[in-house]
């Protein structure tokens, strides 16, 4: 049957689908708009089933403090095009929220969470439809309490921090700016461990076995006993941990006081005590596989029909 292009502008008004989507959808619905929803709902089912074995390994990262915590979120898509999309832009810091409300415990409760008219679950399907392409929500952490977030390059890095201080000093607009500082110094500089305590004891013989084999190149000490020999990997241990430890780091914004010295001027100036307790930094696409296109074969194949 014939449809009007009136109905096909409302029927994409109301479901963000394509002209010949809409038009197809609603020849099968017979001019009925609500049943032309539900088929597209369910071509979105399928499309989402679809591509869900795509690659996804863009999108992007979102960190936001509220009230009384933090939450990071990652959303992943299959390319950076999609990732800067308003639609999924508007999903990810939804989602935040969602976490942030309603405190799920792990990504799989979070997806029957409420948003908007139906589940987080349903959201990402409709999202899918729209945007076409494989979306997944990857990972979320959040913390209660005093906190900080920092969002990087719109989103390939996002990091919120927890801090233990008393209501008063938190309160002060100089705490908010320190936040902010910590948590950008844990974007630029990505510390493996809060502290010297946080590093597990494998690792740092781990590092000392690197630096005892690297005196076997030192005319200087290899020739020393070995006893001597772990006792000068203990005390080069400290560069490690000027590297790895966040409080032990040159402080990006001045490099003449390294991240735990920062923290007690601020403390002193702030009239109260503040102490790091914990962060997370998710790096965008971090650990997950990438997309190799090869365009000569996608030309060769567009070629052949």
């Amino acid at each position: 049957m014939a449809v009007s292009a009136k109905d096909v502008m409302e029927l994409r008004r109301q479901t963000d689908c394509g002209m010949m989507e809409c038009k197809k959808a609603l020849v099968k619905a017979d001019g009925d708009i609500n049943k032309a929803i539900e088929i597209l709902r369910e071509e979105g089912l399928a499309t989402a089933a679809k591509k869900a074995g795509r690659i996804a390994a863009e999108g992007m990262v979102y960190a936001v403090a509220t009230a009384n915590g933090a939450v990071v979120v990652e959303v992943n898509a299959e390319t950076d095009f999609v990732a800067k999309n308003d639609k999924f832009v508007e999903f990810t810091k939804d989602l935040a929220n969602v976490v942030a409300e309603q405190k799920p415990a792990d990504v799989e409760a979070l997806m029957g969470c409420k948003m908007g008219e139906g589940t987080v679950d349903e959201a990402l399907k409709a999202l899918i439809l729209v945007i076409k392409e494989n979306i997944k929500v990857r990972r979320f952490a959040s913390y209660e309490g005093h906190c900080a977030a920092y969002v990087h390059g719109g989103g390939t890095h996002g990091v919120i921090v927890k801090f233990d201080t008393t209501d008063e000093v938190a309160a002060k607009p100089e705490f908010v700016e320190f936040g902010k500082d910590i948590a950008m110094q844990i974007a630029a500089a990505n510390p493996s461990y809060l502290n010297r305590e946080a590093v597990p004891a494998e690792a740092i013989e781990n590092e000392k076995k690197i630096i005892i084999a690297q005196m076997a190149n030192d005319p200087k000490a290899a020739n020393k006993p070995d006893a001597i020999k772990e006792k000068m990997a203990t005390g080069r241990l400290g560069k490690f941990y000027k590297e790895n430890c966040l409080v032990d780091q040159a402080f990006i914004k001045d490099g003449n006081m390294d991240v735990n010295a920062y923290v007690n001027a601020t403390a002193k100036k702030l009239g109260g005590d503040i102490k790091i307790v914990e962060y997370t930094h998710f790096i965008k696409g971090e650990g997950l596989e990438k997309r190799v296109d090869d365009f000569a074969a996608e030309v060769a194949a567009a070629v052949k029909g």
